[in-house]
């Protein structure tokens, strides 16, 4: 595996990974790692959940098509 170094890091961003991975019961070195790999890798199967979830709760019981062949029959027939 590789490695990575970040340098340069605000104190309160350190404190703040420092408590997550305690949180979570893991070094902030596992805690960088999850962190860059739920960002990185998992962020697009996340963005798929996070907008069916939304389209679900968005839900109507309004038919779209029909206010558009509704827009559309009165544009067409003045």
């Amino acid at each position: 595996m590789a490695q990575l170094t970040v340098r340069n890091v605000n104190e309160q961003v350190v404190r703040a990974l420092k408590q997550r991975a305690a949180a979570h019961g893991r070094s902030a070195e596992a805690e960088h790692r999850e962190i860059l790999r739920a960002a990185l890798i998992e962020g697009e199967e996340d963005f798929a959940a996070r907008a069916e979830a939304l389209r679900r709760r968005l839900r109507s019981s309004v038919d779209s098509s029909d206010l558009i062949r509704a827009d559309r029959d009165r544009d067409h027939n003045p």
